[in-house]
């Protein structure tokens, strides 16, 4: 699995800033009810933890003559472990990126403009993108000139077109390629939609043509996958091809419908306690039952399971935030423990693998498929700490500097001269 841990919109940071819009209407881009935020920050923290049980559960698979062979022989066991849970991310983070889109077209109002979104999205993804490259990139490559090309492409978020070497490096910021796309794309796409809208006096029209764009651009890469492996029968081993924004983009394109959802249907139709759980638990086994269906990396389940998958994690999210509010809320996704992986869950996803690879290389991980269950537990032991030094030693400090330019992207005067007393 690769997640884009992600690279999603840090819920926490969003909430906070709508409390400081100084009174002008404008919301900030993917901020959610302060009541769910810590929910949504639970989900990216079981998230990163799936993660990282399941490329420790990659790394300890066996091929021979006669096959892979994973580390424990239990298809229903195999299939919870090997649950890939990208396609959330890149859901969640087009609903909260989408959110402030949909709201000024169905609605009105005013959006953050380009220039802006994408400062904070860079100063948000890229400084410890960057660092984590250039040093995991260094120890593969001790002697100079090294895999230049495989630094270039990282450097640039081209890897995924990289057949050879679209896992090099840190393998799953191959999702993050998709992500900086996403962004590209919604500052054309999101103003587009947002003036289109405005032409039209009926908010049921306007609805219309932004669920309308959601479904075409879920559509596409839907009709990419079935052309590729039914028409051309290309294999799922052509990664650039599967794996590329023309075949992925269909998660970003249901977190955009979440959002449009969300936003036409404002407070009707929230749903219920006993609801909101049976749609969460259908959504989990719904995914679950695709995961078991995946025996041949050529069946229906497997070619369709990304677009599938997509569209039932929207299902769990819409059952998260669009409920009916509560005063408190405790459980698993409020817990602080979890909320607190959350919050560092992308340097987490950013520095486990090389962390695992490590310690593979130094003989610290049990070298037999039977120490699987130990392996995840010391990578964890590891991987959990360096993220949590990693966020407040490089993320948050570098995150702060999305707070030099304000919602318009212009940069803030700290220093003005204090205004004399009349």
């Amino acid at each position: 699995m690769s997640t884009t841990i992600t690279a999603t919109a840090r819920t926490t940071a969003t909430v906070t800033e709508a409390t400081t819009a100084k009174g002008k209407g404008l919301p900030p881009e993917g901020a959610p009810a302060r009541s769910r935020a810590r929910e949504i920050e639970g989900y990216r923290g079981l998230a990163a933890l799936s993660t990282v049980v399941f490329h420790v559960w990659q790394q300890y698979f066996r091929y021979d003559a006669d096959g892979s062979h994973p580390p424990v022989d239990n298809h229903f066991l195999g299939s919870l472990i090997s649950l890939e849970v990208i396609d959330l991310f890149f859901v969640l983070s087009a609903y909260l990126l989408a959110l402030s889109y949909a709201r000024a077209a169905i609605d009105g109002g005013t959006t953050r403009p380009a220039r802006s979104f994408l400062y904070r999205r860079v100063v948000r993804i890229v400084p410890l993108y960057f660092l984590a490259v250039m040093v995991v990139w260094s120890i593969r490559n001790p002697t100079l000139p090294g895999n230049w090309t495989d630094l270039f492409e990282h450097l640039t978020f081209t890897h995924v077109w990289d057949r050879e070497q679209i896992f090099y490096t840190i393998g799953p910021t191959w999702s993050l390629s998709l992500e900086i796309m996403f962004y590209l794309a919604l500052v054309v796409l999101g103003p587009l939609a947002v003036r289109a809208c405005r032409r039209l006096e009926r908010r049921a029209a306007r609805v219309a043509v932004c669920a309308a764009g959601c479904l075409l651009l879920y559509a596409g890469p839907l009709a990419w996958i079935a052309v590729a492996h039914y028409g051309f029968e290309v294999p799922h081993t052509d990664w650039p091809v599967y794996f590329g924004p023309q075949a992925r983009f269909g998660g970003f394109a249901v977190g955009m419908g979440l959002a449009v959802l969300v936003t036409a249907l404002k407070d009707r139709a929230r749903l219920g306690t006993g609801a909101a759980w049976t749609l969460r638990l259908a959504a989990v086994a719904g995914t679950y039952g695709l995961s078991l269906l995946t025996t041949d990396p050529e069946n229906a389940a497997t070619t369709f399971f990304h677009p599938a998958a997509s569209l039932l994690w929207g299902l769990m999210l819409f059952s998260t935030v669009h409920v009916r509010r509560q005063e408190r809320r405790r459980g698993l996704l409020t817990s602080r423990w979890l909320t607190g992986v959350g919050l560092v869950s992308y340097s987490l996803f950013i520095w486990h693998e090389p962390i695992m690879l490590e310690l593979d290389k130094a003989g610290l991980l049990p070298q037999s498929q039977a120490g699987y269950p130990l392996a995840t537990l010391i990578v964890l032991l590891v991987a959990v700490p360096v993220a949590v030094l990693s966020y407040w030693v490089v993320e948050y400090p570098t995150g702060m500097l999305g707070k030099l330019k304000d919602y318009r992207g212009r940069p803030r005067d700290f220093y003005a001269e204090a205004k004399p007393a009349r």
